[in-house]
């Protein structure tokens, strides 16, 4: 017959630390742009061309992403779509 291991564990006593405490972000910035992918804020921009140059780079490399500009002063996201060449 197969004999069971039992295995020891030592308690642990809790720290007499207070646990460190984490600070929740939005992750939305309150001027500027942000570039959200997939439904996360990546990336901030002070400037509007450069949040829309660098979603369509993005876009044209991932297409099967969902990517969006976030404008922080109307508090609205634009989803960016790339058209078809012809």
């Amino acid at each position: 017959m197969r004999q069971q291991r039992r295995q020891r564990v030592t308690p642990v006593a809790p720290s007499p630390q207070a646990a460190p405490t984490r600070t929740v972000l939005s992750g939305l910035p309150e001027t500027g742009y942000a570039l959200i992918v997939d439904g996360r804020a990546k990336s901030e921009f002070k400037v509007k061309e450069g949040a829309d140059k660098e979603a369509r780079e993005l876009k044209q490399r991932f297409p099967m992403l969902q990517i969006k500009v976030y404008d922080a002063e109307a508090n609205r996201s634009e989803e960016i779509v790339l058209t078809p060449a012809h």
